[in-house]
């Protein structure tokens, strides 16, 4: 299968009969891209698309393979939550946080629930005071500084997106329940999927190298100035070093944020693996309560409509998550988006290294528009 006159814009893959209408949206995609991008979907262990092109590194011209991995940024929080969901029977949503992580009561969090931590609910979207460069992506480290610090809301008042600060405490959680390195939980859960693996705190195989779009911007709902220094704060790390997510310091990190690495066809098998209980790594009535409502409105930092579940980004009102009514994943920085619909028991991943900003990035979106027109 081609399309474009260029091989970098050569399509590579495959579609099952009746998906041609995706790949014609993927070739569309391509043509306009300045590296690579990625495009799986599978339903019950089978994939219906599995498409590729581009490059994964253009200053190379190493062009982007089947077995390609991309740095998967805030995707790493879906595989996370599914870490959670994966030993609920021993991390309780409604408990408070300090029942498991007993340092988590200072700054006044003695009621503060695991739910509200999962939730985006909590109130500590950066660390106070800012850990050291040698600390930043150490999860255990930024955990001990959070056990501390005040919430700078009432938790469970408000919902906002905390983009480093949640994989830090539910890496914490995770090691006070099981007793093991959360890395490993995260990366054993989405091993038991076949096909489907994430590189955490390891080196992956010539993963893709990242290129900003020169417009890309982040938080691209806000306009108060305010609440912008908020944001600058929340993401100073990436914002300060751009590079950072190619560094092999930050794939060695496993910060459960954003650090995790895979391939868009791995994705796409574990999140379609979640959708039907006999393959899922995660009991179904776990599932179900991780991706029923826990919070939603509007961004109390970021003015972005919003809706989770237990770390799960849900199907909202700007239609992240395609046309499906009932939808669950996560969305990356830059135009990655995982995820299910479990109506549908289908699992898709869009991967890209070319980071869009949101307000004019339509390529995932197009993408499942065009699958849903197919299924």
């Amino acid at each position: 299968m081609t399309a474009g006159p260029a091989d970098g814009h050569r399509v590579h893959g495959t579609v099952a009969p009746g998906f041609s209408a995706v790949a014609d949206a993927f070739a569309t995609v391509l043509a306009g891209s300045h590296a690579g991008v990625a495009f799986s979907v599978v339903r019950g262990g089978e994939p219906l698309v599995e498409l590729h092109g581009g490059l994964a590194d253009p200053a190379t011209g190493r062009p982007w393979a089947a077995n390609t991995v991309a740095v998967l940024f805030s995707g790493t929080k879906g595989l996370t939550a599914a870490g959670c969901a994966a030993v609920a029977d021993r991390l309780d949503p409604d408990a408070p946080v300090s029942r498991y992580w007993p340092e988590f009561a200072g700054g006044g969090k003695e009621h503060v629930t695991v739910g509200q931590v999962l939730s985006h609910t909590v109130g500590l979207p950066y660390t106070d005071p800012e850990p050291s460069p040698a600390q930043r992506l150490d999860d255990r480290a930024c955990a001990a500084v959070l056990a501390r610090q005040e919430p700078i809301w009432e938790p469970g008042t408000r919902v906002a997106y905390h983009p480093t600060t949640y994989g830090a405490m539910a890496a914490e959680l995770l090691a006070r329940v099981t007793g093991r390195d959360p890395r490993a939980v995260v990366r054993d859960t989405v091993a038991q999927v076949p096909g489907a693996r994430v590189f955490l705190g390891e080196d992956p195989p010539a993963p893709a190298r990242i290129v900003r779009d020169p417009d890309y911007r982040i938080s691209t709902f806000l306009t108060d100035p305010h609440r912008r220094r908020l944001v600058e704060r929340m993401y100073r790390m990436l914002l300060e070093e751009p590079d950072l997510p190619d560094s092999p310091a930050y794939h060695r990190s496993g910060a459960l944020s954003g650090a995790g690495l895979a391939g868009a066809p791995a994705m796409a098998r574990f999140y379609a693996a979640l959708c039907v209980p006999g393959t899922s790594p995660v009991p179904a009535a776990a599932l179900a309560q991780a991706t029923r409502t826990w919070s939603e409105g509007t961004d109390a930092i970021n003015d972005r409509p919003l809706r989770f579940g237990l770390g799960f980004e849900l199907a909202d009102p700007i239609g992240t998550y395609g046309p499906e009514r009932v939808a669950f994943g996560h969305s990356g920085a830059g135009g990655g988006r995982h995820g299910a619909w479990p109506d549908r028991e289908l699992g898709f991943s869009f991967l890209t290294n070319e980071m869009r900003a949101e307000d004019v990035d339509d390529r995932a979106s197009e993408l499942l528009a065009a699958l849903h027109t197919c299924l």
